[in-house]
């Protein structure tokens, strides 16, 4: 591979073959970064969804078992 880049210019090894698999890839790259994005924002999500629920299973179980000292 390095003897084909070895007689060429900098910019084609730095600015032409980038945009180029910018251009061929990029939709595929977009779509995994928009995947990852979303994988995350749902573990987010379902994070703040258990730590809600914990949080209220605990208050009530403790609030209901200061009913029962009286």
């Amino acid at each position: 591979m390095r003897e084909i880049f070895t007689g060429l210019p900098w910019w084609v090894k730095w600015v032409a073959v980038p945009v180029i698999a910018l251009v061929v890839f990029g939709s595929v790259i977009a779509s995994i970064v928009g995947f990852v994005i979303g994988l995350l924002f749902k573990v987010l999500v379902f994070v703040a969804l258990v730590g809600g629920v914990i949080y209220i299973v605990r208050k009530f179980t403790a609030s209901s078992s200061s009913r029962s000292d009286w």
